[in-house]
């Protein structure tokens, strides 16, 4: 294969090197959720892109065809979105609860207030 066969990889791998630093680097937590919504994205592509032939059709059987494309990546993506949708939810649902107590979303202003003597991550 060339290079250009090899392209969605080379996105895969760009996007999942990119979510992962910045789930690392950023201390907000809604950039964290955007990393990891991004980390998911490249997840998608690399089970998806290979599942794809060029030339493949539906797996409907006819004589007209000789080379079908698998539907099952697809349908197990299907569901993966979903699942990361509803793990997007949860997370930002807990975001809310921890800007709730804490007044803040950046984790080094909680982690902070949690290492104070009284311990109980409220605001003085």
């Amino acid at each position: 294969m060339t290079a250009g066969g090899h392209f969605t990889y080379f996105i895969t791998i760009f996007l999942m090197v990119a979510g992962l630093f910045i789930v690392i680097s950023r201390p907000n937590l809604i950039k964290k959720l955007v990393g990891l919504g991004i980390f998911q994205t490249s997840i998608y592509l690399l089970y998806v892109a290979p599942a794809k032939l060029i030339g493949g059709t539906a797996p409907i059987l006819s004589n007209e065809f000789s080379v079908y494309s698998n539907p099952l990546p697809h349908v197990l993506i299907l569901t993966a979105i979903v699942v990361g949708v509803a793990t997007l939810a949860l997370g930002l649902a807990l975001v809310v609860r921890i800007r709730e107590a804490y007044d803040t979303i950046e984790e080094d202003d909680i982690l902070e207030r949690d290492a104070k003597p009284d311990g109980n991550g409220e605001a003085t």
